[in-house]
């Protein structure tokens, strides 16, 4: 059996079909599995470590405002768009799936063109112009929360909840102090993970970079600027910086506090392992919708973009350690905003669909 996973440009498109791709071959190990993602992203470093066959294909970005970009891009998803069908003529795959993300769309074009049945997920709380665009053309549709599941056809979708990776299961039940020790923290002082996604976040950095004098006065700030983000004039005992991790879990895990995007993947990362989290969406963004869903229900706290500044970020990163019992309110209210086991059922549904053709 062949199937081939779509999805890339950021990590949020590709975490949770990674979890199923896991499923799929703890499953059936003679199952064969391919990805077509960016040329440029970062998800290529990451698809490799698990073994699945990668190529890069055109892909271009469809913007909801006027830009001379979108023009361009038109052609970069034709050509896209071709790549994909001879790939896929080449491969001959029983089943596409995808998560989002620019690139799957001239991937789930050309399978519907093929007539190979396609299963699309939709884990942000708003539909992105992605899935929009590849919904009609979706065998099946699975969404993590209730509330996005009547943006589609009620016959051909199911609200699963969103996959997570063997290693984040894992790591919910090793000792939090061996980790901290095994990472050279101190045991004594609190953790602050700011973290922008895989490729860094500019206005987040820049925020943290101009509050790390205060903040290493009383926590331990652990940072994923993304590559070529970091501020190598600040240094620190309290402070460590990555560009990039391959595996963020361990770092999750150690946190007292998670200071974030509201990326569906970061999201549902730190509501697995039950971590308070302080979280700035990026403005008037498909976040927001993200934000909002978890902060109505008490599960994080927001930052707003356009109005903090580093002395609000010290002050409520400050209050937040400091007032334990919101933060256990935080850890058990994000832990119950999602439905688990999704890696299992949408590997069901995989093998289901390919198993017809």
């Amino acid at each position: 059996m062949k199937i081939l996973f779509t999805g890339g440009g950021t990590m949020g498109s590709v975490t949770p079909l990674i979890a199923v791709a896991e499923v799929l071959k703890a499953r059936d190990p003679g199952c064969d599995l391919f990805w077509l993602g960016t040329r440029s992203g970062p998800e290529e470093r990451v698809i490799r470590r698990y073994n699945i066959d990668f190529k890069g294909i055109f892909s271009g970005k469809l913007r909801r405002y006027f830009s001379m970009e979108n023009v361009l891009d038109v052609f970069k998803i034709i050509i896209g768009f071709w790549q994909a069908v001879f790939i896929l003529i080449k491969l001959r795959p029983q089943a596409i799936v995808s998560a989002g993300g620019f690139v799957a769309v001239p991937v789930v074009w050309a399978s519907w063109f093929l007539g190979i049945p396609n299963i699309i997920h939709q884990q942000d709380v708003k539909v992105g112009l992605a899935n929009n665009l590849c919904g009609l053309m979706a065998k099946k549709i699975t969404v993590c929360f209730p509330v996005t599941a009547k943006y589609f056809k009620k016959n051909k979708t199911e609200i699963i909840g969103n996959p997570v990776r063997n290693n984040l299961r894992a790591m919910a039940a090793l000792d939090k102090e061996a980790l901290l020790e095994r990472l050279n923290l101190k045991k004594d002082w609190p953790v602050v993970l700011v973290t922008g996604g895989g490729t860094g976040a500019l206005a987040l950095n820049q925020l943290v970079f101009d509050s790390l004098k205060e903040l290493t006065k009383f926590c331990q700030v652990v940072h994923l600027t993304g590559e070529n983000k970091a501020d190598d004039d600040f240094s620190h005992e309290n402070y460590i910086h990555y560009d990039f991790l391959v595996n963020i879990i361990p770092f999750i895990k150690i946190a007292d506090l998670i200071v974030t995007r509201a990326g569906m993947g970061t999201l549902t990362e730190i509501s697995y392992l039950k971590k308070p989290a302080l979280v700035m969406p990026i403005p008037r963004s498909h976040q927001v919708a993200n934000a909002d869903y978890f902060y109505e229900r008490g599960a994080v706290e927001i930052l707003d973009q356009e109005k903090i500044d580093s002395d609000d970020l010290i002050k409520r990163i400050k209050e937040l350690l400091d007032g334990k019992s919101k933060l256990k309110e935080l850890s058990k209210k994000i832990h119950e905003m999602i439905k688990w086991g999704a890696e299992e059922r949408l590997a069901e549904i995989i093998l289901e669909t390919a198993r017809k053709i």
